[in-house]
């Protein structure tokens, strides 16, 4: 209830918030999904369930929606019936009405921990592997341009915040969102985001372009899911090496045809090849999230852009992929992180740099299993 707490004094927010109030200050609880006064789920450990909890009718959630709508300074009704916005602590609300929700009132509220998370507390979580993590360390080190790709709910924007972590603290960052959620740590960053209301209508890339004239070292860009990828592309390859954004894709491969559609929304009339040169030449890491069927957030590939072969197709090599083993009888599976034996193509560039690339960080006979995580973190940590 913490970030609610602005809102309205405590006795009004029991009142019109009383349903929900244990799930908000439930850590454990990442999202609360109302579908209708008297259908509320919550997230828990990636897995969805009905909750008992319900408004005591249709007019009891829409006073809290118009409670919340009014703290944030926007408006919901029947002739603006969306409200996507950020909340104080960063979580992110979303509520439709009618008459775009025909079957009542639907709301998510996808809470972020006050705490960022960082690539230690993935590893202890299982998400990735201690290589893993040591060689996106070199390849942010490295200022190689990286997206993260997934579905919905994969957890891209929780991977990015922590990898983001391996930007040196003595760069220059610009940080460009729809609705502010990244929590960067370093003490040179400056933070932009999207403005829509009734007046002015400011877009991702107006803040792209208006980024590049603020000098930064890289551009971090929460989700590209338009036009403004091209302009991302052309910041990659215009002096701003090592930036990084995420996109929605179900695998690597899909990613890069993803960037190829979003480019095409400007409407210019540029040759598919080029484009796909535009993005092989910009793009180096594809970082992908996937949310299994147990629940759980993995990353299941990372994957090196190494250009396009003669017939103009992207060549795209795994480095590190995801292997399930066995599913449990708890309902969970047994996973291991495998790089695949193939290094990386800058290898030598690292070297020169003096950072050391052990070829142990790609040897197929070196997995991680999640089966002792405390130690790995410490392995991790040394």
């Amino acid at each position: 209830m913490k970030f609610l707490m602005g809102i309205i004094d405590n006795d009004t927010t029991r009142a019109f918030l009383g349903p929900i109030l244990d799930y908000l200050d439930d850590d454990s609880v990442t999202e609360i999904l109302i579908n209708a006064h008297d259908s509320i789920y919550i997230e828990r450990e990636g897995k969805l369930s009905k909750t008992d909890s319900q408004f005591e009718d249709f007019d009891a959630l829409f006073a809290a929606i118009r409670n919340i709508a009014q703290f944030v300074g926007r408006r919901i009704n029947e002739e603006d019936p969306i409200l996507d916005a950020r909340l104080p602590d960063g979580s992110r609300i979303h509520i439709v009405i009618p008459p775009c929700a025909k079957d009542g009132i639907y709301m998510a509220i996808r809470k972020f921990g006050s705490k960022p998370i960082q690539v230690k507390d993935l590893i202890a979580k299982g998400a990735l592997s201690v290589e893993m993590a040591r060689f996106l360390h070199i390849a942010i080190q490295l200022k190689k341009n990286l997206i993260v790709s997934g579905a919905t709910s994969s957890g891209k924007t929780t991977l990015l915040n922590a990898v983001s972590g391996f930007i040196p603290p003595d760069q220059r960052i610009v940080v460009i969102e729809d609705a502010s959620e990244l929590q960067l740590q370093q003490p040179h960053m400056l933070r932009m985001e999207v403005l829509k209301n009734d007046r002015v209508h400011i877009e991702i890339r107006d803040l792209v372009k208006s980024s590049l004239r603020l000098r930064p070292d890289r551009i971090v860009i929460g989700e590209v899911r338009g036009p403004e990828a091209l302009d991302l592309l052309q910041a990659m390859t215009t002096g701003h090496a090592g930036s990084m954004s995420t996109l929605h894709a179900n695998n690597p491969k899909q990613a890069l045809s993803r960037l190829e559609t979003l480019i095409m929304m400007n409407k210019l009339e540029i040759p598919l090849l080029a484009i796909r040169s535009q993005i092989a030449s910009a793009i180096q890491i594809v970082l992908q999230a996937n949310r299994l069927r147990d629940g759980s957030r993995r990353i299941t590939h990372i994957s090196e852009l190494v250009g396009l072969d003669e017939s103009g197709n992207y060549i795209l090599n795994d480095l590190f992929v995801l292997e399930i083993l066995r599913l449990r009888e708890d309902g969970k599976f047994d996973t291991v992180f495998k790089p695949t034996g193939i290094r990386p193509s800058f290898v030598e560039e690292a070297a020169r740099s003096g950072i050391k690339m052990p070829d142990s960080l790609f040897d197929p006979e070196a997995t991680s299993t999640h089966t002792n995580r405390k130690s790995v973190v410490k392995k991790f940590k040394e």
